[in-house]
């Protein structure tokens, strides 16, 4: 017991040190209940907007990609910015609507959770976190797009990983492993997911070629 406040001490205090900072990372979700299913328009448009900038004026028809071609549905691996790493999530849903769905990995609770949770496991949420919607925020993206039958399995794996993922650890059960899984259930190469959220993402989409077309072997 004596030992115990030598070895925790310096780092729990460092931990309040850093959550005195984190505003956007772990506040109340029902602050926000609102906004977790429909992304701001602009939000919503901010598909490559990190590795390049939107054009001004719409392409040629003739090089366009069509929606037939990215396919209808879309799984959208993001990264912004928190006080500490930042978060990584997945944005996913109908390339047709405004409406998204939001899956990531973060404690639930307030600052002290997130804390706590560089030393063990605390229950986690898995829905929109504050700043998940605010394309300000975002650091990193990476869009692929599914057809309909790939699109159904895809969702009803994020889902089934939402609900099987009660607990959050910085270090073990975090946000990039969690939409680490998500990439890998989709036949995408993984990169190392113990790094900052946004060096995720961009090695994601740099591992893969910046391939925009995700085809589901068949079961």
């Amino acid at each position: 017991m004596t030992n115990k406040p030598d070895r925790s001490g310096p780092c729990i205090l460092a931990g309040f040190a850093l959550a005195a900072m984190l505003a956007c990372t772990t506040p109340s979700a029902s602050a926000h209940e609102a906004n977790k299913r429909v992304a701001d328009a602009n939000a919503l448009a901010t598909t490559d907007t990190v590795s390049r900038p939107a054009p001004s004026t719409r392409r040629p028809v003739a090089r366009a990609e069509t929606r037939a071609e990215k396919g209808p549905y879309y799984v959208d691996f993001r990264a912004r910015t928190a006080a500490s790493w930042g978060h990584a999530f997945v944005w996913y849903g109908k390339t047709s609507e405004r409406a998204v769905e939001v899956a990531g990995l973060t404690p639930a609770g307030d600052t002290w959770a997130y804390v706590l949770g560089h030393l063990t496991w605390v229950p986690a949420e898995t829905g929109a976190s504050y700043g998940d919607l605010d394309p300000e925020y975002l650091t990193a993206n990476y869009r692929v797009y599914l057809n309909e039958a790939d699109a159904k399995r895809v969702f009803a794996y994020i889902k089934k990983l939402q609900a099987s993922s009660p607990v959050w650890n910085a270090e073990t059960t975090n946000c990039t492993g969690f939409i680490g899984d998500i990439a890998e259930y989709m036949g995408l190469k993984v990169p190392y997911r113990w790094q900052r959220p946004e060096n995720f993402v961009n090695s994601l989409k740099e591992m893969n070629g910046g391939r925009q077309m995700v085809r589901l072997s068949t079961e």
